[in-house]
């Protein structure tokens, strides 16, 4: 039975968007004396960029306690970081068109960085917006030292500053939420390719405790496998099984069945589902020590899957031992029942089956052939007529453990492989 991973679709690689066309405006006379006093303070800014990336900084380290740690962790990549992107935004301010590309990617970069981090999306746009308003205080600061009289006119260009702060927002949210879906993919692709190295019984030592990790699972630890076919259980991928409360487990998804590791502890009897939708057919392993024996239960629970009926139902495989056995090997299974019962091939088919009926519901009641008689709806000496006939026709005898054994098994066998 194959229990492959389901093919997920790869994310589409984090890309940078187009930028969203602006509406060209006329210009007026006082928009163009606007531009050159916004020049002239822009050109101060960019001189003392190390001072107004000093500001910034400690201005995250005041107002952000995410900043406040990444600061702690790596001070000069912090600056860094804030030196280009003010570099870039007050390069905007001077040259629009010809600095626009490089400002979106550096931007771009970092709100793919900073997911990778995992810094607070909140915490990232904050300081975004806390370095426009810094850009827009340098510009009215420097303009009001040289030329009071000018600052009326930033008025009109206030607008095209914030614009590049909205702008510059959306695009470092984008890139964040775009890293954040491949980073999220990665890991439950990664959870994924674990649990089925462990379902095989292909995990390496070494990755044993990534997998426990992953899992949420402790890599020493007594487990069972309960195996799930395509029909599933109640619920969708990870609640296939309602088991009983508190009980730890990892559902994973293959292609002909879904498979739970369950952590059982000192019982069992956890892992058996409580509810299951009708018609759903589960196998419920014998219990093993620790993640790397998984495997192992998992075939255990392939095992008891195949006995359980086609109508549905569960199979717990501690309670079918004789006919996990059969099943394991059918070549062997299908030998045995050649030699018990081919004997009877030569009788009329009807015949065979009553002789066979009669066999299989006297071992169900235990060899009794008064309760067996009530079953078939026959007298007790008819039951035992049949027998003695079986015994004949075979040279077997039911009063021998070891014929007895064989008989069983090879009905067992019979029922099973003709399926």
């Amino acid at each position: 039975m194959q229990h492959a991973v389901r093919p997920r679709t790869l994310p589409r690689p984090a890309t940078l968007p187009a930028p969203r066309p602006r509406t060209p405006r006329v210009r007026s006379l006082i928009d163009a004396d606007a531009l050159r006093v916004l020049h002239r303070a822009a050109r101060v800014l960019l001189d003392d960029l190390p001072q107004l990336t000093d500001r910034l900084v400690a201005v995250l380290q005041e107002q952000e306690p995410a900043y406040r740690a990444a600061v702690q962790d790596d001070a000069g990549a912090v600056w860094q970081e804030v030196h280009r992107s003010l570099r870039h935004s007050i390069c905007s301010l001077l040259d629009p068109r010809g600095a626009r590309d490089g400002a979106r990617r550096c931007s771009w970069k970092i709100g793919a960085a900073r997911a990778e981090q995992g810094l607070p999306l909140d915490a990232l746009l904050h300081a975004f917006r806390l370095g426009g308003s810094l850009v827009w205080q340098g510009l009215l600061e420097e303009t009001s030292r040289t030329a009071p009289e000018d600052v009326r006119l930033l008025v009109h260009v206030a607008s095209d500053v914030w614009d590049f702060v909205d702008e510059h927002c959306t695009l470092v949210a984008d890139a964040y939420r775009q890293t954040e879906r491949q980073l999220a993919w990665r890991r439950e692709n990664r959870v994924r390719l674990l649990a089925a190295a462990l379902l095989d019984g292909t995990s390496r030592i070494a990755d044993l405790p990534e997998a426990a990790r992953a899992l949420g699972l402790p890599e020493d630890g007594r487990y069972v496998v309960v195996a799930v076919d395509g029909g599933g259980l109640a619920g969708g991928p990870g609640a296939r099984a309602v088991l009983a409360p508190g009980v730890r487990v990892h559902w994973h998804t293959g292609v002909d069945a879904d498979y739970g590791i369950v952590l059982t502890g000192d019982g069992e009897e956890a892992a058996v589902p409580q509810e299951q939708t009708p018609g759903a057919r589960v196998g419920v392993s014998g219990p093993v020590e620790g993640l790397a024996a998984v495997g192992a239960a998992r075939r255990l629970a392939d095992t008891a899957l195949s006995l359980s009926p086609e109508s549905g139902g569960t199979v717990r495989l501690a309670e079918h031992l004789p006919a996990a056995l059969v099943v394991s090997s059918p070549e062997l299974g299908t030998a045995l029942a050649d030699r018990l019962l081919g004997p009877l091939a030569h009788l009329e088919p009807a015949d065979a089956e009553v002789l066979l009926d009669t066999l299989a519901t006297w071992l169900a009641c235990d060899g009794s052939a008064q309760r067996a008689s009530r079953r078939l709806y026959c007298h007790r000496n008819t039951v035992l007529n049949r027998l003695r006939r079986y015994e004949q026709l075979s040279g077997r005898s039911l009063s021998r453990p070891c014929d007895l054994v064989e008989v069983s098994l090879a009905l067992t066998a019979r029922t099973l492989l003709r399926r």
